[in-house]
Formats: C-alpha cells, structure tokens, sequence
C-alpha cells in the first residue's frame, strides 16, 4: 500500500506576504487606472468623430484655445505666400515616397491678419522643385477648406527635425516660421479637404487620418490577470507540509 499523502496547509512567510501583498495592490491599481483612461479614451474618440462630421466654421480671428479647434473642419481666407512654402516629409502615397506641401496663407486684415500654414496636399518626389509645378503657385484670394491639426511630440523612434534642412520630419510652427521669415503664425495647421473631384492628383488635399490608440482595455486585462496570477502563486507556494496527528 502507498502511504498517504502528507496534509499541507497555508502557512504564508512573512517576507512572501510583503512582497506580494504590495505588488496585487500595485497591480490592481493599475488596472483601475487604465479603465478610467478608457473611459476618458472612448469619451475624446467619441467628441473627435463629433468634430469631424461638423459642418466647417469659419477660422476665428483670434485663436486663444487651438485644442478647442483641433480635428474641426474650418473656412479660411488669404492668399498664398508661394515664396515661403515648406516640404514636410510624408508617408508613402500608393507606394510612392514624397512630400505634403505647406504653404503659409496670409489672412486680410479684416479676419485678423496674420499667418496659418496650410497644408496643401501630396506631392512626388520628382515635384519637389518648385519650378517643375507652376500649377501649386496659386496667386490671389482664395477661400480654403480644411481639417485644423495641431502639432504632436515626436515619438521615440521619430527622428527630429534638423536645423537648416531643405525638408521637415513633422510639424513644428514656430520652427517653420523661423525659418521662412514670418510672424504672427497662428498656432495650428490647416489640413485642405480633398476634392473627390480630382482623385489622388498631387495638392488634392489630405485624406484625414486620425490616429487614436485605444489599448487601455488590453492593458487592465493584463495587469488584472498578472494581480490574479500572483495571488495563485503566492497560495500555492506557500502551502507547507504538516505532521499528521499522532
């Protein structure tokens, strides 16, 4: 006959208990804190998409608040200042590598004056030269509607943009505005809304992307089961074998 398997018992150590004790809890608080920034998460993604199938304002003349405007459709008025337009390395069209077109619109003084950069659209590499798209030097009033956007952080993998060179990595006013020689810059972008009308010709405009990551509901999973998963080890590991009674 086998003998009888010894009883065991849940006899936690001292030390066992405080690292684990304190780590469920950690754990457990992150969680919490991730389903509230999905709840603030799902709230922002739900007032963007609000914004975004607005009817277009008018661009006020006076910007006090740019995140109160961010991913609204505005209407602005001015005139191109083709000498002072800017390349901003984009990603990749159709498999086809360029740049999206900024170029600074001057604002009449009636609507305030001074400067918003406008993002044009597209354009290949083979029409970065000026001279090779006379089509792009628009002169006069023009009336343009668009998407503002703000500029974000560079991510860590992003590379920055370096002072002197003939094209931007990502958007940076004040830094743009420098090196184009102007003032009064308002502190937003406007993206041009395509025209269906002419397809994925070059300056047609920007295809709104917005990019909102919602991964917080993934995240407090893990960090709830990584807590539920610590407290089974903890029990199980600290079970010990106990004499039976004589």
């Amino acid at each position: 006959m086998t003998a009888a398997a010894e009883p065991r018992r849940f006899r936690p150590s001292l030390w066992a208990t405080l690292i684990t004790v304190p780590a469920v809890l950690v754990m457990l608080g992150l969680g919490t804190w991730q389903m509230q920034r999905l709840a603030w998460k799902e709230d922002l993604v739900r007032r963007v998409e609000q914004r975004l199938h607005a009817a277009p304002i008018p661009l006020p003349p006076t910007i006090a608040d740019p995140e109160a405007l961010e991913f609204r459709p505005v209407t602005v008025t001015g005139r191109f200042l083709n000498d002072k337009e800017l390349l901003l390395v984009a990603r990749p069209r159709q498999g086809q590598a360029g740049y999206e077109l900024l170029t600074p619109l001057q604002r009449p003084a009636e609507e305030g004056g001074g400067v918003v950069l406008v993002n044009r659209g597209f354009l290949p590499m083979d029409k970065r030269d000026a001279a090779s798209r006379p089509e792009s030097r628009v002169e006069g009033p023009v009336t343009v509607t668009g998407l503002v956007r703000l500029p974000q952080p560079a991510g860590w993998l992003q590379p920055g943009n370096r002072p002197g060179a003939e094209s931007w990595m990502r958007l940076d006013l004040p830094a743009m505005a420098a090196a184009v020689k102007l003032e009064s810059v308002a502190p937003l972008a406007v993206e041009m809304t395509p025209d269906p009308a002419r397809g994925n010709a070059p300056l047609n405009g920007i295809q709104p992307l917005v990019e909102l990551p919602n991964n917080h509901r993934q995240y407090a999973f893990t960090w709830y089961s990584l807590a539920a998963t610590l407290v089974v080890v903890y029990v199980l590991s600290q079970r010990r074998r106990t004499n039976p009674a004589s």
